[in-house]
Parts: C-alpha cells; structure tokens; sequence
C-alpha cells in the first residue's frame, strides 16, 4: 500500500513538472489525468469522469464553486468547434454546476466563441493554459508565452 502511494505521488510530481510542449503529446484521456493534477495543485478538488457516458464533461472542480470541464487536446492547428461548447453546457445543467468551461492547448473557431459567450461557458485556450502551468511550476516560462502575452486575458 505505501509503495502504490509512493507512485502515486511521484507520477504527480512528474506530471505538474511537464509544460504546453508535452501536453501536444499526450492523447485525450492523459491531458484529462493532467488536468486532474493541475488544478488539484491549484487548491481545486478535481475529479476525472468516465472515459464514455461522461455526459460532457471530463473533469469536474469542487472548489467555492462547483465547475465541469471539457478538455480538448489537439493539434496546435486545430480550432475547438462549437460541439463542446454543447457538450459542456449540457454537462453543467446534468452535474448541477456553477460554471462550465472548456479547456484546450489550443484555439476556438468563431462560431464557438459565440455559442460560448451566448451561454455562458468560459473557453481557455493554449496561451491561458500556459499561465496555470506557470502557476503551478514558475521555472516552466514558455517562450511563446512571452512573444504571445498580449493576447493573454
């Protein structure tokens, strides 16, 4: 039992040391695992949910407020279409959430900031994932996040 805790705590470790390069890695469900240990390192009580049937959301944050997430891990390239925006509004009516958001390492077409901003879903894409990282591991000072901080919110 205490060896298990013992990896437990050093996958955790490792985890919160990787930066934006390594979550262009990682599939799906290891960004969700990531999340999970981002926002716990950030005073967050996260959950993962199911791989399938999560009706939406990824990870669910039990803090003041209680937020659903939906993580989309893509392509640098590749827009966040308008679907999560749906899936995670549904999300937060099913959990009983406070707020929803959908994260992602990279960016949300046109149609998705709308949708969003109609039904109150915060979107936080690569650059305002970047901020929480550094928060959480400050030597971890990406350089686009330094040629990109204007766009940063």
């Amino acid at each position: 039992m205490f060896y298990k805790q013992f990896l437990k705590w050093k996958v955790t470790k490792r985890m919160a040391q990787l930066g934006i390069k390594d979550i262009d890695r990682m599939d799906g469900f290891q960004f969700e695992a990531y999340l999970k240990v981002l926002f716990k390192k950030l005073g967050y009580c996260p959950l993962v949910t199911q791989e399938s049937g999560d009706y939406g959301a990824d990870v669910i944050l039990q803090g003041k407020n209680k937020v659903v997430i939906q993580a989309k891990r893509y392509g640098y390239k590749n827009r966040v279409s308008m679907d999560a925006v749906r899936e995670v509004y549904a999300a937060q009516a099913f959990y009983q959430a406070d707020e929803a958001w959908v994260i992602t390492n990279s960016f949300y077409t046109k149609q998705a900031k709308e949708l969003a901003k109609a039904c109150g879903v915060k979107l936080l894409n690569r650059y305002e994932l970047e901020q929480f990282i550094i928060k959480i591991n400050p030597e971890q000072s990406p350089k686009e996040v330094l040629r990109k901080k204007a766009f940063i919110k």
